[in-house]
């Protein structure tokens, strides 16, 4: 390790823009003639677009036009579509409901758009929007899973009877029926994984820009995959030819899977700069934000474990209820399937297991990926029941998954992952030494003595990150290939671009990528920089999320990498007369071993674009790219243990100690990685004691504003204690799992495990806020 290749504590290169202000996000575009969009909203959860008058809104100043639904559906713009194809146990396939960007003719979730007004400022826009009258009929309304499955309960679209969108299974079910049947103790749970707001701190925008003499079309956009999106935009919504569209993703400020999707808010602005003649933004304010961005989570489970009389897990049986919302979104299906149902083995050994998830439309916003996407509904399933069950069996809950940990690898789970490898124990040990358990019994006698509640509980999560092999998902009805791209290119001056498929919105890319190649060439990264979310600058590539961007898009950057230092080490073997087996690369110099023989970088690079002496046969230049395919999906996990203090006269919950122990395989930049870690740590900690978006039964949302909707603060959680134990992953060649997402996994069986375990009720269920955790003490 260097002082800033692999392994070192390297300051983020961004920060510098960011901390001053300097950050170029797309709400700071501005483009000659830029008009300004407005969308007009449906306050109805459920109902018919009867007549929209916009008479009165266009004799207003600087108003260009007033744009709705029925025009899109006659420009023959199409309707959203999922990605990912989802089959019933029955064999039929998932039941998509039309979702138009703008509807023309019923509107199913509030803060739907029916119509939009383009004018000169965004402040006119807004004003002439309320001269818009819209004429609703009223439709019966189901807002949550409950209500939407009961029989005779209004349908949300004629292609779902009984608003299922599928009935999916996995798992042996004759073989876990008979594993409970020999079962010497069940454990039995209903829980709720509550419905979240991803609430990154840039809001959604988007910049559109029509060239009508190169018939070209420009979209700035906030988006976690521009390559995606442009496909998305042309291949199925017919905005544009493919090679007639631009996506620009500059400076995204978070995401954490909200911007992978092309919302309807992008399809408009792009039709409506061609309709008007002139560039169109939008940018979401917070109230949008809340109606709009697609929500996370939303599970209603049952769950049952099996143990034989040694307390060893026989088997797990376990009903999802999945809230879609409205309509599906890109990647909807997929998480509470592929990404959710398959990582329900947990670290456990369980030979059987399994699961049905009955997918739900409701008069709701649409719900897809959200930090963990599946992983954190799973991992949250598993580690309650795991509790439930020490407390149930009367042993000790770090002992029973210590019991029951997979110890050998690779492992096969009942529910297709095959997890390459691991050290579960190594994890659980280091987080127990970190809070030092076997003295908590005393801890927690000597805070009952000064009146407190105090409860220890424990987690111990496993997800699958980068996504892959693309063959693998493909047959399970991905509509993508989840590869990556990269390309290196040495400059005649020796300075380096890297351009890359991945894109970064706060997981500091352009250091740790640049990272790889001063550990490779042994130059500073202040001669690297990386170039991403620009469709016309860089090859088609899949974007990020998922804690993809190392695992797979730093490989394929070493791909390239590989492919360029070979080309260089025959320029350099040709330059200096020596054998190309005896070139080694050595902070920035091609050397001769076992000589003083040596040429700089840069005069390499001069040499490749001059060409006046190179190798017969080479061509010019010194440009390399490469798609990196990864062979199995990585497996990051750990183990997490909370202890805290539940105030009984108030219900409220005081963090003494929170330690995470990891196991992210090799770590590019560790501070980067603590700063991923302590941010998903916060998510997690945010969904169990205070997120919740919530709905009324008439389908409006009561938690549409920062003054209704808990957001953590600094006060809110504690500091961390973090450490890593290490298994290098054999899937790829830098032993990288990924840790984007690990926190937001893990964190909040944690907490509930704690505060249960504190106030001696296990009926408890997220968000754990102090009037809940109040009324469950005092229930009995």
């Amino acid at each position: 390790m260097g002082v800033e290749g692999i392994g070192a504590r390297v300051v983020r290169k961004e920060d510098k823009r960011f901390i001053t202000g300097k950050g170029r996000y797309v709400d700071d575009i501005k483009l000659l003639g830029m008009t300004h969009a407005h969308f007009i909203r449906s306050p109805h959860a459920h109902a018919k677009v009867k007549k929209i008058d916009s008479s009165a809104a266009l004799k207003m100043p600087g108003v260009v036009a007033v744009l709705t639904g029925q025009e899109l559906v006659d420009d023959k713009v199409g309707n959203l579509i999922c990605g990912w194809a989802i089959t019933s146990k029955d064999g039929s396939p998932m039941k998509m409901g039309a979702w138009p960007a703008m509807a023309p003719e019923t509107v199913r979730f509030v803060g739907q758009a029916v119509a939009v007004v383009i004018a000169d400022s965004k402040n006119l826009a807004r004003d002439a929007a309320e001269a818009v009258v819209v004429d609703y009929e009223e439709l019966p309304v189901v807002a949550d899973v409950h209500a939407a499955i009961k029989a005779g309960a209004p349908q949300l679209h004629p292609e779902a009877p009984g608003n299922q969108v599928y009935d999916w299974v996995i798992g042996d079910e004759a073989a876990t029926d008979a594993a409970f049947a020999k079962a010497a103790n069940v454990v039995k749970m209903d829980l709720t994984n509550n419905r979240l707001a991803p609430n990154p701190m840039e809001p959604r925008s988007a910049v559109a820009d029509y060239d009508a003499a190169e018939e070209h079309y420009t979209l700035y956009t906030t988006s976690q995959n521009p390559h995606v999106a442009r496909l998305v935009l042309s291949a199925f919504y017919n905005i544009a030819p493919e090679h007639k569209l631009r996506v620009i993703a500059p400076d995204v400020g978070g995401g954490f899977g909200s911007k992978i999707y092309i919302y309807p808010e992008e399809m408009v602005a792009l039709w409506a700069s061609k309709k008007t003649g002139r560039p169109v933004k939008w940018t979401s304010d917070r109230t949008e934000a809340f109606l709009t961005d697609a929500h996370g989570r939303d599970h209603v489970t049952h769950a049952e474990m099996a143990f034989d009389a040694n307390n060893k897990i026989t088997g797990l049986k376990v009903k999802t209820y999945a809230n879609f919302g409205a309509y599906m979104s890109l990647f909807s299906s997929a998480v509470p399937t592929y990404l959710y149902a398959t990582l329900l083995s947990g670290q456990y050994n369980i030979p059987q297991i399994h699961a049905e998830v009955i997918g739900v439309y409701t008069n709701t916003t649409p719900v897809d990926a959200y930090r963990g996407a599946g992983r954190p509904e799973a991992s949250y399933l598993v580690e309650r029941m795991m509790e439930t069950a020490a407390r149930q069996l009367k042993v000790d809950p770090a002992q029973l998954r210590r019991s029951n940990f997979i110890t050998q690898f690779p492992h096969q789970t009942p529910v297709i992952m095959a997890y390459d490898t691991g050290d579960f124990n190594a994890s659980l040990d280091a987080a127990m030494k970190a809070i030092d358990y076997a003295g908590f019994p005393a801890r927690k006698a000597q805070a009952k003595a000064q009146g407190k509640l105090r409860g220890i509980g424990v987690s111990c999560y496993i997800e699958a990150c980068g996504i892959a092999p693309s063959k693998a998902v493909g047959s399970l009805g991905a509509g993508v290939g989840l590869w990556e791209s990269a390309e290196v290119r040495v400059n005649p001056v020796g300075t380096i671009e890297i351009l890359t498929g991945s894109h970064s919105h706060g997981q500091g890319h352009e250091t740790t990528f640049c990272q790889l190649v001063a550990e490779r060439l042994g130059v500073p990264i202040s001669q690297v920089s990386i170039v991403h979310g620009d469709t016309d600058k860089v090859q088609f590539g899949m974007g990020t999320y998922g804690s993809r961007s190392a695992a797979v898009g730093l490989t394929a950057i070493l791909k390239a990498m590989e492919k360029m230092e070979a080309k260089a080490k025959k320029i350099a073997a040709h330059a200096l007369e020596a054998s190309e087996a005896d070139i080694v690369i050595e902070n920035g110099e091609f050397k001769v071993t076992g000589t003083d023989k040596a040429i700089a970088l840069p005069m390499v690079a001069l040499a490749a674009y001059t060409a006046h002496n190179l190798p017969d046969g080479m061509e010019p230049g010194l440009k390399e790219s490469a798609f990196y395919d990864p062979s199995n999906f990585t497996f990051p996990a750990g183990t997490y243990i909370c202890e805290l203090e539940v105030d009984a006269g108030t219900g409220k919950t005081s963090f003494v100690n929170f330690v995470a122990a990891d196991d992210f395989g090799r770590l590019i930049n560790p501070m980067i990685v603590e700063g991923q870690v302590h941010g998903g740590l916060v998510q997690g900690i945010g969904q169990a004691l205070l997120e919740h978006a919530i709905y009324d039964a008439n389908g409006q949302p009561v938690t549409a504003s920062f003054m209704d909707y808990a957001m953590p603060r600094a006060d809110d959680v504690p500091s961390f204690n973090l450490s890593h134990t290490t298994t290098l992953c054999p899937g790829n060649p830098l032993g990288i799992k990924g840790c984007g997402e690990a926190g937001a996994i893990g964190a909040s069986a944690a907490v509930i495990n704690a505060i249960t375990d504190a106030i001696g009720n296990n009926n408890l269920e997220m968000p754990a806020t102090p009037d809940r955790v109040w009324r469950t003490i005092h229930a009995a």
